[in-house]
């Protein structure tokens, strides 16, 4: 498994998104570099489409949503395939998003760490991630934890 590393973390706000605005519908697009091993991080209302690779389609979106008792959780998805791969394929894409997904969440969590100065509460708040797939073994709904899970593992091995 990849080791999280802060310093190969690049971090961009999409105006009008702050630090504090939005929270409901709060929207991550994190990609990353195979070459340099550096994570990108867009923070907005709206995903950075721009920023994917249409071809590999191997980036992480999230957002803050609320469930039916008002209650806000961070859900998350990694499209594993559309038809487009074989089941080969779509195995290695999967089993390579399970293996990644903490270092992914990592980015995301410890990049908006101002986010959680402003709503402390969020610290406890669930994560799920969703992998879309049109294999049924691969589409499915993990559970990943909470931020504060993230923001410790990263503060005790810095």
């Amino acid at each position: 498994m990849s080791v999280f590393n802060p310093q190969k973390l690049s971090v961009k706000l999409i105006p009008p998104a702050t630090f504090a605005q939005p929270v409901e519908e709060r929207k991550y697009t994190l990609t990353h570099s195979d070459i340099t091993a550096e994570l990108f991080l867009d923070i907005g209302y709206v995903y950075n489409y721009k920023s994917i690779d249409p071809k590999m389609r191997d980036e992480v979106l999230a957002e803050w949503k609320k469930d039916s008792h008002d209650r806000l959780y961070l859900v998350g998805k990694a499209y594993v395939d559309g038809g487009e791969f074989s089941q080969k394929v779509a195995d290695t894409r999967f089993k390579i998003f399970r293996k990644e997904m903490a270092t992914a969440i990592n980015g995301i969590v410890y990049g908006d760490r101002p986010f959680y100065a402003h709503y402390p509460f969020l610290l406890d708040a669930p994560i799920f991630i969703r992998f879309l797939s049109i294999y049924p073994q691969y589409r499915q709904v993990a559970f990943y934890g909470t931020p504060r899970q993230y923001l410790n593992q990263n503060y005790q091995t810095s």
